[in-house]
């Protein structure tokens, strides 16, 4: 399974508008950790399907929404949810590191 790239054009409808929670994965493809982070972040789409939906925004190819969250170090997951303020975790290390995060912000 691969996760759907995200970009400024359809942000807004498919993470701000949307009804669960949504985890964005801002990487680039020269990235090593990122692209080894990959596997992790399609498994988790798998793992939560249905309750979280997953996008991933190439900052070399999406620059201005990376600007607008103020992503510096990659791989960044923002995680957003209807009618509150994202949260992000910065350069996981695990899979539980991420499950953790979710749990913590009420994703199950």
């Amino acid at each position: 399974m691969s996760v759907t790239a995200i970009g400024k054009a359809n942000f807004e409808q498919e993470v701000l508008q949307s009804e669960i929670p949504v985890l964005v994965d801002f990487w680039a493809p020269w990235c090593g950790y990122c692209r080894r982070l990959s596997p992790v972040i399609d498994q988790l789409d798998s793992a939560y399907e249905g309750r979280l939906s997953i996008r991933k925004a190439d900052i070399d190819e999406e620059p201005e929404l990376a600007d607008s969250y103020d992503v510096e170090t990659i791989p960044t997951l923002f995680l957003f949810q209807k009618g509150k303020e994202p949260v992000y975790l910065v350069a996981p290390q695990a899979k539980v590191q991420v499950t953790d995060w979710l749990k913590e912000n009420g994703v199950e």
